[in-house]
């Protein structure tokens, strides 16, 4: 079973990932910081504040291989975001229409749980790094676009609580035990 964390940034999902992976269950890593550190490791410039859109390919390429690799048969498998996310990003910087329509037809084709958890801005615990520039107010737009988004999806979107990170695991799998 394929779950989604996801949400905009800053907003804890990482930390989450981390207390479900040390609880046991399979996770895998947010194909968008990958692909930045591999951008700016190599000097390239498919990065969000350079060249977007090949960006976006290449996360949307990283989800769905991501998507096809990183699920354990018969497990319970969380994604730090899933293909819906490039869709949002797309939408939220203005990207081609091939691309958008692409994005699209992926998240029809390769479907996730049909709850996604999504972590709402947290002002208390945001902050920026080197691959997260966004200010607050974007992380604002970012996650009420994500929410639209994967509802426009068909996904049941989730809000998870502003807790700490052990109390916020127990709801994503109280959630689930719930189905």
């Amino acid at each position: 079973m394929r779950i989604v964390l996801s949400g905009g940034p800053g907003a804890g999902k990482t930390a989450l990932l981390e207390e479900l992976r040390h609880r046991g269950y399979a996770c895998s890593a947010e194909v968008a910081r990958r692909i930045i550190q591999q951008q700016v490791g190599a000097g390239g410039d498919a990065l969000p504040w350079a060249y977007r859109e090949k960006y976006a390919r290449l996360m949307l390429e990283a989800s769905v291989e991501s998507w096809k690799a990183d699920a354990i048969a018969g497990a319970v498998t969380f994604f730090d975001r899933g293909i819906p996310d490039t869709l949002c990003y797309a939408r939220l910087v203005g990207l081609s229409t091939d691309l958008e329509q692409t994005t699209e037809e992926c998240c029809r084709q390769y479907r996730y749980w049909h709850r996604v958890f999504l972590a709402p801005p947290w002002r208390e615990i945001y902050e920026t790094d080197a691959e997260r520039k966004q200010d607050f107010e974007e992380a604002i737009r970012t996650y009420d676009l994500m929410a639209r988004t994967y509802a426009g999806c068909g996904y049941e979107v989730v809000p998870l609580p502003l807790t700490p990170v052990a109390e916020r695991a127990d709801f994503v799998l109280a959630a689930i035990a719930n189905g």
